[in-house]
């Protein structure tokens, strides 16, 4: 295989990454400098949801994988775009959004859910995001998909004071069957291959419900 492009479907980490409601905020602080110690390091403070990150089933069920405990080949394989850039502000992303995929969702692949709303990363409009409906969602798992994906900050409504939500059932449901959630990332658009290698391998926090992971899509010949 001979790589033709890497593209970076993964959000910046500073200090103006936008994080779930109450959730740590990242912040950068230098630890040592050049000029002080001969060497730069700096101290990072972030939450394990932060920026662009993979969820355990540990994040909504205590008996279950933790994100050390899970088989690195939940987090690459051949990816699936799902097109939902239709389904606007709060909007279910359906089975129909799955039907034009339905012959590729099989075990081993990763389903990015494209839904656009990365665009609005960074203002309180990333958090009306679509999201997935849960008859879609066991559909997926039905069908043996384990990963998936989308550019929002929350695979399931967001829940505020005008919306209550209901309960996070993709998280539930994806949990139960030892699967993984992608969120906040970005640049799906960028994407030309049908089918791209998908590498989202989390730092191997022990212990932990989720870590941050460089998202990519690798398009080879």
């Amino acid at each position: 295989m001979r790589i033709e492009r890497v593209v970076d479907l993964s959000v910046p980490l500073t200090a103006e990454t936008q994080v779930y409601p109450g959730d740590p905020v990242v912040s950068f602080a230098p630890h040592s400098s050049v000029a002080v110690d001969g060497f730069n390091l700096l101290s990072v403070t972030m939450g394990s949801q932060s920026g662009t990150h993979v969820d355990a089933p540990y994040h909504f069920d205590d008996a279950t994988p933790r994100i050390d405990e899970l088989p690195l080949e939940r987090f690459v394989g051949e990816g699936v775009m799902v097109d939902a850039r239709d389904a606007g502000e709060r909007g279910r992303i359906t089975t129909a959004h799955l039907a034009p995929a339905l012959d590729r969702l099989r075990p081993g692949v990763i389903v990015l859910l494209h839904t656009g709303w990365s665009d609005h990363y960074g203002t309180d409009r990333y958090f009306e995001h679509p999201y997935l409906d849960r008859e879609a969602c066991a559909l997926l798992l039905e069908r043996g998909v384990r990963t998936i994906g989308i550019d929002a900050i929350n695979l399931d409504e967001t829940p505020d004071d005008k919306h209550p939500g209901e309960g996070f059932p993709c998280h539930h449901l994806i949990a139960e069957v030892g699967g993984v959630i992608i969120e906040n990332m970005t640049n799906l658009a960028a994407v030309r291959s049908e089918t791209p290698l998908v590498s989202v391998l989390p730092l191997k926090f022990i212990g932990a419900d989720g870590a941050p992971v460089r998202a990519v899509a690798i398009e080879s010949d």
